[in-house]
């Protein structure tokens, strides 16, 4: 599937992408798999953490659903969710801010009990041509809200996981393949990459697995709103499957991490990147 030539404004709107990511709205089927477990998925509202959320919904799993300012698209998730027969919970505001996220865990805890699943998905990124276009304000701002908030997110929710509970956090191709036009989100996405190997050896004797999924080009709103036209039309052109991937094809990978099926798997960076080799 390509794309024409589009853009948005930051952080951008899933229902006017054209054409509209595929989140596996009608397609993911669930097996009980994450029953019981509550998750909390940052960025939740489009694009892969909506894909996300629709999975584990499916698979058993209560959602709070941690999102910016696209209150339609979160109000979306939130019915695939409810449509799954489990919670939803909608939490707005800016994980850049480390209150903030700290309240996502509290309000997490308040509405389930407790905390099995934590994915550190929200991200920003912006294109640039030069070092000098970058502010300080946007270097700053992309790191507080791509890994800065990881840590204050898993530094609230650890005393609320227990033993099998599990941390994921989204990294990407570009954590060892930078693009250049990327770099600040290309750093953050690397420091994501080795914290989750990090914390996955710092909680390993509290029997709480970390893993990081490293996407490649997938077509979701971040794109159209943080690339010219011309660079969305060709976006994912440069795989070896030729094309950009779709968010539901990202969810598997998330389920298969949450799930006790994964119970030795800790510490991994797992491509999913059309072909686009990772080191």
């Amino acid at each position: 599937m390509s794309q024409p030539a589009q853009q948005q404004e930051p952080p951008g709107v899933q229902k006017e992408m054209r054409p509209v990511p595929d989140c596996g709205e009608e397609s993911y089927e669930g097996h009980g798999r994450l029953t019981g477990k509550a998750a909390i998925i940052t960025g939740g509202d489009s694009g892969i953490g909506r894909a996300v959320a629709i999975a584990y919904a499916r698979e058993g799993a209560d959602v709070l659903i941690s999102y910016l300012s696209e209150d339609e698209d979160a109000k979306d998730t939130a019915r695939y969710v409810e449509d799954a027969g489990r919670r939803a919970v909608l939490v707005r505001g800016d994980v850049s801010d480390a209150a903030h996220c700290r309240e996502i865990v509290a309000t997490a805890v308040e509405e389930f009990g407790h905390v099995d699943i934590l994915v550190n998905n929200a991200a920003y990124q912006m294109t640039h041509e030069t070092i000098e276009e970058i502010s300080d304000e946007e270097w700053d701002y992309t790191f507080r809200t791509n890994i800065h908030a990881m840590f204050s997110l898993c530094k609230a929710a650890l005393p609320h996981m227990s033993a099998g509970a599990t941390i994921i956090g989204s990294s990407s191709v570009n954590s060892d393949m930078p693009s250049p036009q990327l770099a600040p989100y290309a750093a953050t996405k690397a420091a994501i990459a080795n914290f989750s190997a990090s914390l996955a050896q710092l909680l390993g004797d509290r029997g709480i697995r970390v893993n990081s999924v490293a996407p490649g080009p997938i077509w979701t709103p971040l794109i159209p709103a943080t690339m010219p036209p011309e660079k969305v039309e060709k976006f994912g052109e440069n795989t070896a499957l030729g094309r950009a991937g779709q968010p539901a094809e990202l969810a598997p990978v998330y389920v298969l991490l949450a799930s006790d099926e994964a119970s030795y798997i800790s510490g991994a960076r797992v491509a999913v990147t059309g072909g686009r080799p990772i080191l």
